[in-house]
C-alpha cells in the first residue's frame, strides 16, 4: 500500500487559513520556496497528486503556465498524475488535457489509490484531508510553518479528530524563517 502524505503551510500558531477562509499570512515572508531542496527530494518520491476542489482549481490556473525555469516545482507539478476529489466537478481541465475526478466516497476512493501508487501528496485541500485524517489514511504530515501568528482560523486538521501520535521524521529550517517539519503519523 502507498504512502500518503498531507502538506500544508501554517502559520506558527497552527491556522492553514485565516478566519475568512484567505491565505495572504502565507506571504508573511518573502515567500515560502517551493524550489528549496527539501522540497524537490521530497518530490522524487512522490508519484501522484491529489487535491480538493477549491485547492485544484487554485492550483489549475496556476501551474499548468508555471515556467520551470523560474520554479523547478511546476516540472514534477505537471508531469505527475493528479486527481481530484469532488462530488461536485464534472470535468478537471489541466493546461491541455484533464485530470481523473474521484467522486462518490472519497476515503474510498483515496484507498484505493493508494493501492496503485508508491507517493500521493495532498497540498492544501483541508475539507479533504479533514476526510483523510479521519479515516486513518494519512501515513505522513509535511508541515511548513511560516513565521507569522494570526491568533484566529481554520486549523489545518478537523476539531474532531481526537489525539494522534507523530514521530518526527525530519527538520529543514529555511533562510526565509520558514521551517520544514515532517512527521510520520503512527
Amino acid at each position: 500500500m502507498g504512502r500518503l502524505t498531507v502538506e500544508q503551510i501554517v502559520s506558527v500558531d497552527g491556522y492553514a487559513a485565516d478566519s475568512d477562509g484567505g491565505i495572504d499570512f502565507f506571504e508573511a515572508v518573502d515567500e515560502v520556496d517551493a524550489n528549496d531542496a527539501d522540497q524537490l527530494a521530497f518530490l522524487e518520491h512522490i508519484d501522484a497528486i491529489l487535491l480538493g476542489a477549491n485547492t485544484y482549481r487554485m492550483f489549475a490556473g496556476y501551474w499548468p503556465t508555471a515556467d520551470p525555469e523560474v520554479e523547478r516545482v511546476a516540472e514534477p507539478i505537471n508531469r505527475l498524475p493528479k486527481f481530484v476529489v469532488s462530488n461536485g466537478l464534472t470535468a478537471a481541465p489541466w493546461g491541455d488535457g484533464s485530470i481523473e475526478i474521484l467522486s462518490g466516497d472519497g476515503a474510498t476512493s483515496v484507498a484505493a489509490l493508494k493501492e496503485r501508487h508508491a507517493g500521493i501528496v495532498v497540498w492544501g485541500s483541508l475539507t479533504l484531508a479533514d476526510a483523510l485524517f479521519r479515516a486513518g489514511l494519512v501515513d505522513e504530515l509535511r508541515l511548513r510553518i511560516v513565521p507569522v501568528l494570526i491568533g484566529a482560523g481554520r486549523p489545518f486538521t478537523p476539531a474532531d479528530l481526537g489525539e494522534r501520535r507523530l514521530a518526527l521524521d525530519h527538520v529543514v529550517s529555511h533562510p526565509s524563517g520558514h521551517v520544514g517539519l515532517t512527521y510520520l503519523v503512527r
